[in-house]
């Protein structure tokens, strides 16, 4: 089984290493391992999200969601942040997601601006910072720019630096589609490259090849893959996301392979929360018992 890398063995500052203890020691199943409830879809996709559950529109439901559930962190815009996290400060992490997008324009030149800065992070309490980068977009030059100072920043007032590496653009869709193996594990590696802390991905599919590079133009299982992936982030902690809705099935392998590839956890939104309260919780408890197999070294 693999191992995955300790927080004495990533080179933390003093800051990053006592944040990312009390997000992975000192909440959840503190055994290393993180179970992360993301809430930045009302911006990134429109309140189209929560028609399953109508309850999941309110944050403060989510926020109590993520406290019940035993969370490792939510994750949250700005705005929500200020307005509803006070009063759950020191019951669960906050990760504040500092950039974000609506999916009104086309992703062919995707971008995603800030809204937020790491001081405001630090202000609000938060244990983690979020940073969607566009792995393969054409408008890549600035958003590895506008990252740049995020992570200088973020090494600066030693705050932990997740970034969702998503690719994105017509040349990623010409080479397999976003989470094509070949896309999913060039997101990670670019995300250990440039100096992420943690890299949050989604699944990898390696039986999408079309016109992928050659490496990748093979027969690969999905343990395979994601085993894959896991190497590529290295010393880059990762997690797996959810993503859209799949049945429990679907969703519980995919989150046994994860962890049984060294991932440190996984980042589930609305499969968690598309569901209502107790049937949410329930989920998270299968999801749990899956983590627990998994303590790290």
């Amino acid at each position: 089984m693999p191992t995955r890398p300790d927080l004495t063995e990533l080179g933390l500052t003093t800051g990053k290493k006592a944040r990312l203890h009390r997000i992975l020691h000192q909440h959840g199943l503190r055994n290393g391992t993180g179970l992360f409830l993301p809430y930045d879809q009302g911006l990134e996709h429109g309140p189209r999200d929560f028609r399953a559950n109508p309850a999941a529109s309110d944050p403060r439901y989510i926020t109590q969601l993520a406290v019940e559930g035993n969370f490792n962190g939510v994750v949250v815009q700005v705005g929500l942040a200020e307005k509803f996290f006070w009063e759950f400060a020191g019951e669960v992490p906050l990760v504040l997601k500092l950039n974000g997008k609506t999916d009104i324009p086309s992703d062919s030149e995707a971008f995603s601006p800030l809204h937020a800065s790491v001081a405001d992070a630090v202000r609000l309490g938060a244990d983690a910072v979020g940073y969607t980068l566009y792995v393969g977009s054409p408008a890549q030059a600035a958003d590895f720019d506008q990252y740049r100072q995020v992570r200088s920043d973020a090494h600066l007032l030693g705050m932990p630096l997740i970034v969702w590496a998503y690719p994105r653009g017509a040349a990623i869709i010409a080479k397999g589609g976003t989470d094509s193996f070949y896309a999913v594990d060039y997101a990670a590696r670019v995300a250990s490259e440039l100096g992420a802390d943690i890299v949050k991905v989604n699944f990898p599919h390696p039986e999408k090849r079309s016109g992928v590079p050659a490496a990748y133009d093979a027969e690969y299982t999905s343990q395979e893959a994601i085993d894959a992936v896991v190497r590529s982030a290295n010393r880059t902690l990762l997690l797996v996301s959810g993503g859209g809705w799949a049945d429990d099935a679907a969703m519980l392998e995919k989150a046994r392979e994860s962890m049984e590839a060294g991932a440190t956890g996984l980042i589930f939104g609305r499969n968690v929360w598309q569901r209502e309260h107790a049937e949410s919780l329930r989920f998270v408890a299968q999801l749990q018992d899956i983590l627990v197999k998994h303590p790290s070294s």
